[in-house]
């Protein structure tokens, strides 16, 4: 019979240090420890710490992988565990190697993030709102703001997608990545504020023109197009229309590229 985890909620730190000196465990909870997973239950598995009863560690506390499949492969597998909580009544002490997994990934992650590299990431989901990844096992969000080739959007599917940090929140259990910014990055020895080059009409706003420039998307907002107030932009360009601007701002952070006409 699978037995029922108690959280730290209702039983305190002092009640869990006296069944500690009761079965000599010498453990906490929060403590990590080595243990050896050797018989499998139903909902979980039987762990060796070294203490006279063994450990529980239930199959959803196996791995923060989802794509990990349960097998008999981790029976006789010496491990860490993180040790979660503890089952009053068996006198268990519960595991999780997925909480394990997850401080451990956040600790990867947040390095990556401080040096700032690119990513190969696959895509393993498509929405509205943008795509859906994984790094180290922690799910994270690409916008459809920030893909460059959004028009292509669905046949980025199980593809490898290159991408930098956009905002990370260990907290909130929070990622979001730019693959514009990564793009950006990558291009920094070629694309230059004030350089003069051609780019192609990709999309038409009242507010601007959308402009792809070295398969990058840069907006050229209405009040750069003339010196002279435009009101009608689709009376004079059209998409497809090649057309001439400099580069006048990069923004490194947010993958966006801003143009003009008004200084050539």
């Amino acid at each position: 019979m699978k037995p029922k985890a108690q959280t730290k909620q209702g039983f305190t730190h002092k009640d869990f240090a006296s069944v500690l000196n009761k079965y000599n465990y010498k453990l906490n909870l929060g403590d990590i420890t080595a243990g050896t997973i050797f018989s499998e239950e139903k909902d979980g598995f039987l762990v060796d710490i070294g203490a006279r009863i063994a450990a529980y560690l239930p199959k959803d506390e196996v791995t923060v992988y989802k794509k990990y499949s349960l097998t008999n492969k981790i029976i006789n597998e010496t491990r860490e565990f993180f040790i979660l909580a503890h089952n009053k009544k068996s006198k268990q002490l519960i595991l999780s190697i997925k909480r394990l997994e997850y401080i451990r990934a956040w600790e990867r992650i947040k390095q990556m993030e401080k040096e700032d590299i690119a990513i190969n990431l696959i895509i393993d989901e498509i929405n509205r709102g943008g795509l859906l990844t994984a790094i180290e096992g922690i799910q994270g969000f690409i916008p459809n703001s920030h893909i460059i080739n959004i028009q292509n959007k669905s046949s980025l599917l199980n593809k490898n997608l290159i991408c930098q940090f956009l905002l990370i929140d260990e907290k909130l259990n929070k990622l979001i990545f730019s693959n514009k910014r990564a793009v950006l990055t990558k291009l920094s020895n070629i694309i230059q504020v004030g350089q003069i080059t051609i780019g192609t009409i990709t999309k038409i706003e009242n507010y601007g023109l959308f402009i792809e420039i070295y398969d990058v998307t840069a907006l050229l907002h209405i009040s750069e197009i003339e010196y002279e107030k435009v009101d009608k932009i689709n009376n004079i360009f059209k998409i497809g229309d090649k057309i001439k601007v400099k580069i006048i701002h990069i923004d490194k952070k947010q993958g966006r590229l801003s143009l003009s006409r008004r200084n050539l």
